[in-house]
């Protein structure tokens, strides 16, 4: 078996990005400290064309060398806004008909795999500090909490390995890949 060259891949470009049908999930990033998380969420956002992303209190927002090193130019061409307070972003997201999910351990919550997608929806899932997670303010605000099951000696995820089994969860149950 060869790898294939980039060349080979089909890839689209940036123009022929921007004008694309996107998937209807918005991820917002709530306080995450590391410009390398940032970026690799730009990356995988890029790779299954999420909506935008929306970069809230102290997440810091490109242009930054250390995003652009793990975003690779994503952080170029997906949207992207910022919020001071990531109770502003919920608040605008739950005006404009979104369903708002924290990626959070809490009483309650969806496991991943159970999670319920409808036609016609739009999605937004919060992902939290690396320390801290998720705003007990922000979850309380949400329609819901969604949680990875976890199996090991650990109590979380790196929350750029949690955006991308979130982002690729939505991307199977919106349709937009097919499984098996």
């Amino acid at each position: 078996m060869k790898k294939k060259l980039v060349t080979e891949m089909g890839r689209i470009g940036r123009e022929e990005f921007l004008a694309s049908d996107k998937l209807p999930l918005t991820v917002v990033v709530d306080n995450v400290r590391s410009l390398h998380n940032v970026g690799s969420i730009f990356r995988t956002s890029d790779a299954f064309r999420v909506e935008q992303v929306l970069l809230c209190g102290i997440t810091a927002t490109p242009p930054q060398a250390e995003i652009h090193k793990t975003a690779l130019g994503a952080e170029d061409v997906v949207s992207w806004k910022y919020y001071k307070d990531t109770m502003d972003a919920v608040r605008e997201l739950s005006e404009e008909g979104y369903g708002i999910y924290a990626i959070e351990q809490v009483e309650g919550s969806i496991p991943l795999q159970d999670f319920r997608t409808e036609e016609g929806c739009k999605y937004a899932v919060i992902l939290g500090n690396e320390v801290k997670g998720v705003g007990q303010q922000v979850v309380d605000a949400c329609d819901g909490s969604i949680e990875i099951p976890q199996f090991g000696t650990k109590h979380s995820l790196n929350v750029s390995v949690t955006a991308g089994m979130v982002i690729w969860e939505f991307a199977c149950k919106l349709g937009w890949v097919k499984r098996g």
